[in-house]
C-alpha cells in the first residue's frame, strides 16, 4: 500500500457494496453509497486506506413497472473494461468446496484503491457466489460474506498490503475477524489471545437501528457452510452466540464501534447495552462525497456570494427535462418541486402524503405542489413493492402533479437533490440511521422538510436551514402526531414562503448550504473515522504487537 502519511495507519474498509458510480452497478442503496463516498473522500485526502468487497455481476437490481403496477426485478449480465487485474486469486473452502476468487483493483473514481474478489471464473462450480448483490436466502449470503471476509483478508496477504486497522462497516464482513483470528492461532497463540489481538486493531460501524434488522444464522448452518473456519463451536457461541448474530460478533470483535448520528449513538447504545464484551459505541455522523453531490453551479455562485436561484432553476430544469425523457410528464418549473428518493421500507412511510388525500389532492389538483418519488424494493420483499407500487399508482391519480421515477440509481438521485426545491424525509424516529440524501439536498440548496431523526437533529434550525416535521414524539399515536405537522409545516409554512416570500427561501437556502457543507461532508466524516477510530485502534495494534 502507497502510505501517504507515516503517522497514520494503514486501514482496510470492509464493505458489502460500494457506491461509486451509476455506470459500475456493485451498489444497492445508501450503505453502498456511503461507502462508495467513503473511498472517493479517503482518495482526495490521500489518507493510506484501501477497499475490499465484491464485483457483482449481476448488480442489486434493475427494477421496472410492469403493466400490473408492480415491481419487476431484471438482472444484467455486467462487463466492465476498466477493471484492473491484479494477477492475485486466493482460495476460500465454501460447504467443503475450494472457491478461487479472483481480486481485481479498482480506482477509475479518483477513490483510494478498492479491490473486489470475483468467484464468476472458470475454476469454480460456486460460480454463482458473488451473481446478486443481496440474492437468495441465509445459504447464499454466507457464502457471499465468507468471500468478502475470509477472502478478503487472505487477498491483502496475496497482494502484500500491511495493515495496521480492519474497518468492518455493518455487520457483513464479520468473517474477516474469523480469518485473522484463525491466522493468530495458527502462530500458536490461545482462541483468547488470538480475539484479544483482533480486538485491539479492529474497528466497527453499526447502522441498521432495528434489532430485527440485523442479520442472524443459526449455528448449525454456519458450520455447514464452513463458516466456523478452523474455530470451534464454543468459541462461535462465544463470538456471536446462536443464533449468531452478526452485529453482535462485531461488537465483541472490536476496539471501538460507531453509529453514523448523534441520535443513532443513542439508539445503539440502548439496543445493544446487554451485549457483553461490546465495544463502546461512539457516533460519527455520516457525510457525504462533495464532489460527487454538490452541483458545480450553485457551489461556484455560493462560494462567489452569488444569487443561488439562477444556478437552482438551472438544476431543476435538468430534473424536470429528465422526467420529461422518461416519463413523458411535463412538470411546472414555477410550482413548488417536493423530491423522496428512498429504500421501499414502512418505517420510512414513503406513501405519507398522501393519507389524507382530502388536504393534499387539492394541491396536486391546481399543480401548487408537484412530487417526483424514486426508490427501488428488494427483490424479495413483496411489502416493499407494495409500497413502491403505492407510489407508482398515485402518479397514475395525479399524472400532472406526482411522477414515479424507475430504477432508482446514482444518476436520478444527483438530480433529485440538486434540482428539487423541498427534500421530503418523514421516517417514522428512531428508525432512520442516518439519511444521507437530505446532506446532498441540504448542500444544493434544497430545503429539508423532515422528522426528527437520523442526521436531522444536528442540521435543523427550523425556518432558518429548512423545517422540522414533528418534535421528536415517539408515543403509540406518532404517525397521527407527525402526518398532522406534516400538513401544518407544509401549508402554514413551506407553499407561503416558496410563493410570496422569495427573498427568504434564498436565505434559507444560503443557511442550508452554510450548515452542510463541511459539517456533513464525507471528507470531514473520513478525518473524524481518522482521529476517533483509526487513530486509537492503530495505537492499540502497535503496543499490543511490541508486547506494551
Amino acid at each position: 500500500m502507497r502510505n501517504y502519511n507515516q503517522n497514520l495507519p494503514r486501514v482496510a474498509y470492509f464493505c458489502m457494496e460500494y457506491g461509486l458510480h451509476e455506470e459500475f452497478e456493485i451498489y444497492a442503496g445508501g450503505l453502498g453509497i456511503l461507502a462508495g463516498d467513503h473511498m472517493k473522500s479517503a482518495g482526495d485526502l490521500k489518507m493510506p486506506l484501501v477497499g475490499i468487497g465484491l464485483l457483482w455481476r449481476h448488480g442489486y437490481t434493475t427494477q421496472y413497472i410492469g403493466e400490473d403496477g408492480r415491481p419487476y426485478d431484471v438482472y444484467p449480465n455486467n462487463e466492465y473494461d476498466f477493471l484492473q487485474d491484479t494477477g492475485v486469486s486466493v482460495p476460500v473452502e465454501i460447504r467443503g468446496r475450494q472457491v478461487i476468487c479472483k481480486v481485481w483493483k479498482v480506482d477509475k473514481y479518483g477513490n483510494a484503491p478498492l479491490y473486489l474478489l470475483d468467484t464468476d471464473i472458470p475454476e469454480n462450480e460456486d460460480r454463482w457466489i458473488t451473481g446478486k448483490l443481496y440474492g437468495g436466502y441465509s445459504e447464499t449470503r454466507i457464502a457471499q460474506e465468507m468471500v468478502l471476509g475470509i477472502g478478503g483478508i487472505r487477498a491483502l496477504r496475496a497482494l502484500g498490503i500491511g495493515i495496521d486497522v480492519y474497518h468492518f462497516n455493518e455487520g457483513h464482513a464479520i468473517f474477516a475477524g474469523i480469518e485473522l483470528i484463525r491466522e493468530k492461532m495458527q502462530q500458536g497463540y490461545s482462541f483468547e489471545a488470538a480475539w484479544d489481538m483482533v480486538r485491539n486493531q479492529t474497528v466497527f460501524t453499526t447502522h441498521t437501528p432495528v434489532p430485527a434488522g440485523n442479520e442472524s444464522h443459526t449455528l448449525d448452518i454456519l458450520e455447514h457452510m464452513g463458516a466456523f473456519n478452523g474455530l470451534n463451536r464454543e468459541q462461535m457461541y462465544r463470538l456471536g452466540g446462536d443464533p449468531f448474530g452478526m452485529t453482535i460478533a462485531a461488537l465483541r470483535l472490536s476496539r471501538m464501534a460507531n453509529a453514523v448520528a448523534q441520535l443513532h449513538g443513542e439508539t445503539a447504545r440502548r439496543m445493544w447495552k446487554d451485549v457483553s464484551g461490546s465495544a463502546p459505541i461512539i457516533a460519527i455522523t455520516n457525510g457525504v462525497h462533495t464532489r460527487t453531490w454538490w452541483d458545480p453551479r450553485i457551489r461556484e455562485a455560493y462560494k462567489k456570494g452569488l444569487d443561488l436561484w439562477e444556478p437552482h432553476m438551472l438544476a431543476k430544469h435538468d430534473l424536470i427535462k429528465e422526467v420529461e425523457a422518461r416519463n413523458g410528464v411535463k412538470l411546472n418549473p414555477e410550482a413548488l418541486l417536493i423530491g423522496f428518493a428512498r429504500r421501499a421500507a414502512p418505517y420510512k412511510r414513503s406513501d405519507f402524503i398522501f393519507r389524507q388525500p382530502e388536504i393534499i389532492e387539492p394541491l396536486l389538483r391546481e399543480g401548487k405542489i408537484q412530487l417526483i418519488f424514486a426508490g427501488k424494493a428488494h427483490p424479495n420483499d413483496d411489502m416493499g413493492k407494495s409500497i413502491i407500487s403505492n407510489l407508482y399508482h398515485a402518479s397514475q391519480r395525479y399524472p400532472n402533479s406526482v411522477v414515479f421515477l424507475q430504477n432508482y440509481d446514482m444518476k436520478i438521485g444527483r438530480l433529485l437533490t440538486s434540482g428539487s426545491d423541498v427534500w421530503l424525509n418523514n421516517p417514522r424516529r428512531p428508525q432512520e440511521a442516518s439519511g444521507t440524501s437530505g446532506m446532498k439536498a441540504a448542500m444544493n440548496g434544497v430545503l429539508n422538510m423532515s422528522t426528527l431523526d437520523g442526521w436531522w437533529p444536528e442540521g435543523c434550525e427550523h425556518g432558518v436551514t429548512g423545517w422540522q416535521i414533528g418534535d421528536g414524539y415517539e408515543g403509540h399515536d406518532q404517525d397521527h402526531h407527525d402526518l398532522q405537522s406534516l400538513y401544518r409545516v407544509l401549508l402554514n409554512e413551506v407553499v407561503p414562503t416558496f410563493y410570496e416570500n422569495r427573498t427568504r427561501w434564498i436565505q434559507m437556502m444560503r443557511a442550508s448550504i452554510d450548515m452542510s457543507h463541511h459539517k456533513f461532508s464525507a471528507e470531514r466524516m473520513v478525518q473524524e473515522y481518522y482521529g476517533r477510530l483509526y487513530t486509537m485502534a492503530g495505537e492499540a495494534w502497535k503496543q499490543a504487537a511490541a508486547g506494551k
